[in-house]
């Protein structure tokens, strides 16, 4: 012991210039170590530890104070051991930062999602449309006896989900039929519901036929502002350029420069060639030199975009007329198919646009999108019950692979709430 303290003495002394050599200095140690060791405990040094190196200096003077302070002698050694190892932990308790670094290791968990099926991405799509159908049936036929009333709150129920006043009748009347003053189970009212629904819809689920005779096919796109039409048309080109099919797009939205623009990203995304045009073109002028194009190219399939238009603005509908004239200078039997973009999201409004774009484009078939952000999907049963117009497609969602062929009885199982057909 006596020759280990003259070295800490003298250390002790070079460390501050001085020469004498008390037998209390050895203390000092052990306040230094008090001193390091507390605040160590806490996560308060941390500013000391990213401090620059004098450090150690800024810990030298706090010294001073203690050192007239008498503290027992034995423990000095013991204390300075514990000082040594407690050093190194300022680095470590800087360590925390590493944490980032952790999240791209749990990144690939959570990556590596299994693909949904389309019928959870319908289901789930429509889920808005059957959860106020289910739930008011489920309501209205709980411990309760069929009657007359019963049935005009079950046809009020399927009217706000826009199902029509002839589709609700329709299906309140099946309802009834041989079951008045009786109990029904809310589940067997919605299989009622689904089997009504898939009957109406069945004549109009047909798929969009390509005539590959037809070099280019001429599908002419046409919508209200916002129905999602020029997203449309970009899924299309995906689908079928993954059909092996090459596809053209003509931007003939030429009222909006976004619309351009984003006609070309789906260009591409799809490996299409996109004709387009300045701002404010001449869109009949700009769909004939696509045509012209297509031609020459062998193209499959030539997607015509139109700007949108409001159905009851007779001037810009004029326009579109026109677009379809010139297309038909060239091809006779172009537009080979007219497609009407319909958002779910407006309702029975729906029903006048039909009317209008088949007026004055022939429209030959829809397409249903949004039918995620709505509680009245019912409204294609609605157009399809009173139009028969084919429905081609539906989208729920933003996804290339959320607007799919229409399937009657999908869709009609979806809205009622039942499980996937067998």
């Amino acid at each position: 012991m006596s020759e280990t303290e003259p070295k800490k003495r003298g250390f002790f002394s070079r460390l501050f210039g001085r020469d004498e050599e008390p037998a209390k200095p050895a203390p000092a140690p052990e306040a230094v170590t008090e001193q390091t060791v507390e605040p160590l405990e806490e996560p308060k040094p941390e500013a000391e530890v990213i401090a620059p190196p004098p450090a150690p200096e800024a810990e030298a003077p706090a010294v001073e104070a203690p050192v007239a302070e008498p503290a027992p002698p034995p423990v000095p050694a013991a204390e300075a051991a514990s000082a040594v190892e407690a050093e190194p932990e300022p680095e470590i308790a800087a360590a925390p930062q590493p944490e980032p670094a952790l999240a791209p290791e749990l990144a690939p968990i959570a990556a590596p999602q299994p693909k949904r099926s389309w019928w959870r991405r319908l289901t789930e799509g429509l889920s808005r449309t059957s959860s106020a159908l289910t739930t008011g049936i489920t309501d209205l036929f709980t411990k309760r006896k069929l009657d007359a009333g019963t049935l005009e709150d079950l046809e009020d129920i399927l009217i706000q989900a826009d199902l029509g006043l002839a589709t609700s009748a329709r299906i309140a009347k099946a309802v009834g039929e041989g079951r008045y003053d009786k109990q029904i189970e809310p589940g067997e009212v919605k299989a009622i519901l689904a089997r009504e629904v898939e009957t109406i819809l069945l004549p109009v689920a047909q798929p969009l036929a390509i005539d590959a005779t037809k070099k280019p096919f001429v599908l002419l796109m046409v919508g209200v502002n916002g129905s999602g039409k020029t997203t449309t048309i970009g899924k299309l080109a995906a689908k079928f350029r993954a059909e092996g099919k090459s596809v053209m797009l003509a931007a003939g939205d030429t009222f909006r420069a976004a619309a351009i623009e984003q006609l070309r990203v789906w260009g591409e995304r799809t490996g299409a060639e996109v004709v387009f045009g300045q701002q404010g073109a001449d869109a009949a002028g700009l769909a004939f030199e696509a045509l012209q194009k297509a031609k020459a190219n062998g193209t499959d399939v030539l997607l015509v975009d139109t700007a949108g238009r409001l159905q009851n603005k007779q001037g810009l509908m004029d326009e579109l007329a026109k677009v379809v004239r010139v297309i038909r200078k060239q091809d006779p039997g172009a537009p080979h198919a007219a497609l009407l973009v319909l958002d779910a999201t407006v309702g029975q409004n729906a029903i006048s646009q039909v009317e209008a774009f088949r007026e004055t484009a022939g429209v030959t078939g829809l397409v249903m999108t949004k039918l995620d952000g709505t509680a009245r999907g019912g409204i294609l049963v609605a157009l399809a019950a009173q139009f028969g117009l084919p429905v081609h497609f539906i989208g729920v969602g933003e996804s290339v692979d959320d607007l799919e062929p229409f399937s009657a009885r999908d869709f009609a199982r979806a809205v009622a709430g039942l499980g996937e057909a067998a």
